[in-house]
């Protein structure tokens, strides 16, 4: 569910304040019915009517991106910095599905589609989201045994629901650990190794759901298919 002034503004029929405008002199009608006040909520499926006009539902789009290392998750920038829709080919108003940091690389999906969104973010759905972390030290069994028992970050417990350590490189001093959680506070897994006095060097999100990023290059991006988004509605249950 989505502001009606924000579908509106969306659609390209014009920007949101005159969406507004629009709503509260009682032009827009949803499902027949008129809507004077802004805060109404609308679905993809309402029909939503300007000036006597159905509004066009615009083509839902979807998109899977390999987010490179320097790069905001955000559709613009004030420091002009790259962000990712710098990487998708698309007239459509697209926008990232949660966030990834700025130094965080991988998996991160892209759409116009904010009941899916909206889903795949809803705590409640826990959606599985798989990363990989270099770390500045050999993690410790005993510390494996606490992030698999789950760990307090900010008075709440995060607790994964796999964690492997993937390579251990003894004259360096460093390890390759996996951790799947269903988290999707900010900064969770360096938060997480941090609270037990390891640094996360590199971070990488290799899945999100089913979904992984195969062979996608830092960069690339590729459309997900009707049947994988099919596959993620299916979270709404």
């Amino acid at each position: 569910m989505e502001r009606l002034q924000k579908v509106i503004a969306a659609s390209g029929y014009t920007s949101r304040r005159k969406a507004e405008e629009l709503i509260t002199a009682g032009k827009v009608y949803v499902n027949g019915e008129k809507v004077t006040e802004l805060g109404v909520k609308v679905s993809g499926d309402d029909v939503i009517t300007i000036n006597g006009v159905s509004l066009a539902k615009e083509e839902k789009v979807y998109y899977l991106l390999n987010k490179p290392r320097g790069v905001v998750t955000t559709v613009s920038d004030d420091l002009n910095r790259k962000t990712v829709l710098d990487y998708i080919d698309t007239n459509k108003r697209i926008y990232p599905v949660g966030r990834l940091d700025y130094d965080t690389t991988g998996l991160l999906i892209l759409t116009n589609d904010g009941e899916l969104a909206n889903i795949l973010m809803h705590p409640s759905k826990n959606v599985e989201k798989t990363y990989v972390a270099k770390l500045n030290r050999i993690l410790e069994p005993s510390d494996l045994m606490r992030l698999k028992k789950g760990i307090d970050i900010e008075g709440v417990k995060c607790l994964p629901t796999r964690v492997k350590v993937r390579n251990v490189d003894k004259i360096k001093d460093t390890c390759i650990v996996e951790i799947t959680i269903v988290e999707g506070r900010n900064h969770i897994v360096k938060k997480v190794f941090e609270s037990m006095g390891y640094l996360v060097d590199k971070l990488t999100r290799t899945e999100y759901a089913f979904l992984n990023i195969d062979n996608l290059k830092s960069g690339e991006y590729r459309e997900l298919s009707i049947k994988e988004v099919k596959k993620l509605y299916e979270y709404k249950k």
